[in-house]
């Protein structure tokens, strides 16, 4: 049977979605071992077997910048029991690890991956490319290999395993690639995180002035949603980053998507096309939009949005 490391952080006490959704895909290929990042817990390690680990490779950086350490002890370990595959996600500290882990075992990366499958000549890889409108397929012959998947790829489902066992795996210490963390600031946030949420209301640039976007939070408001927004106006600095949806956003895929005022450009449908349901307003017929909403409403954002709001606010 394969054996396939699978990337997990702990955030808030839970593991990330990301790292429940790639566990998801590496029960179907084989053995998965959890490398958990952070402070572990029973509560973390029993989810982290719910959802097909089979154990647990424990690491805690503590107050030190965790991807030069996090490389170099994984890559000394796959030294002398190396997996089949190590399978990380599309974010910050996956990319940096894999990277350092990748030249230190002297292999490749593939990356931005939508699927992931095992071959007998090693392993073979789905990309979205051209707006998610075309796939290409990459392979590997030399392992371990390394792959980096989107978001949303694969669906975060518990199955029900027992506790894993569990090993505490110390970090070595690495001379000039060694840093402190100084300072750490949480982010403010309210309502439904934009990854997670069921609902996301997004903005465009058809709102014309980022104080417009003000009826974006309203309508997220009334359907405890998150609110998202278009590359263009985060530019623009009407939004701050973090409320980017697209190819170089956050990938979504809530059971319903609001686009207001979104044209429909590749960039952003990449980040939002796979929502079960699509509702566009927008008063350009011909805006691309349309050619994926499930309901699309052709007319001026800033006459029917209100509208919509106050309909919502009267029930």
């Amino acid at each position: 049977m394969a054996s396939a490391w699978v990337f997990v952080e702990q955030e808030a006490g839970q593991p990330t979605t990301l790292g429940l959704e790639l566990l998801a895909k590496a029960r179907q290929l084989g053995e998965a071992t959890a490398v958990l990042l952070g402070t572990g817990s029973d509560a973390v390690f029993a989810a982290l077997g719910d959802h097909g680990a089979k154990s647990i490779l424990h690491m805690d950086s503590g107050d030190r910048l965790p991807s030069a350490p996090v490389a170099a002890a994984l890559a000394a370990r796959a030294a002398s029991d190396p997996p089949d595959l190590i399978l990380m996600g599309q974010a910050y500290n996956d990319r940096d690890i894999a990277g350092r882990l990748a030249a230190r075992l002297g292999v490749g990366v593939l990356s931005n991956a939508s699927d992931v499958r095992l071959t007998a000549d090693g392993v073979e890889t789905e990309h979205e490319i051209l707006g998610g409108t075309q796939i290409a397929t990459a392979s590997a012959g030399l392992g371990p290999f390394i792959v980096l998947a989107r978001p949303k790829s694969f669906v975060a489902e518990a199955v029900g395993g027992a506790t894993p066992q569990v090993e505490m795996v110390e970090l070595p210490e690495i001379g000039g690639a060694e840093a402190k963390i100084a300072e750490s600031h949480v982010e403010e946030r309210e309502g439904p995180q934009l990854g997670e949420a069921a609902i996301v209301v997004s903005g465009g640039r058809g709102l014309g002035s980022p104080e417009a976007y003000e009826l974006v939070e309203k309508l997220g408001k009334q359907l405890k949603a998150a609110t998202g927004a278009t590359r263009a106006i985060v530019d623009a600095g009407w939004v701050p980053y973090a409320k980017q949806v697209g190819q170089t956003g956050k990938t979504v895929k809530p059971d319903v998507y609001i686009a207001l005022g979104i044209s429909g450009a590749m960039q952003h449908l990449a980040g939002m096309k796979d929502s079960k349901t699509i509702i566009a307003i927008n008063k350009d017929p011909d805006a691309p939009i349309f050619s994926i909403a499930d309901l699309g409403v052709v007319g001026d954002v800033h006459k029917v949005l209100p509208k919509l709001i106050e309909a919502l606010e009267g029930r």
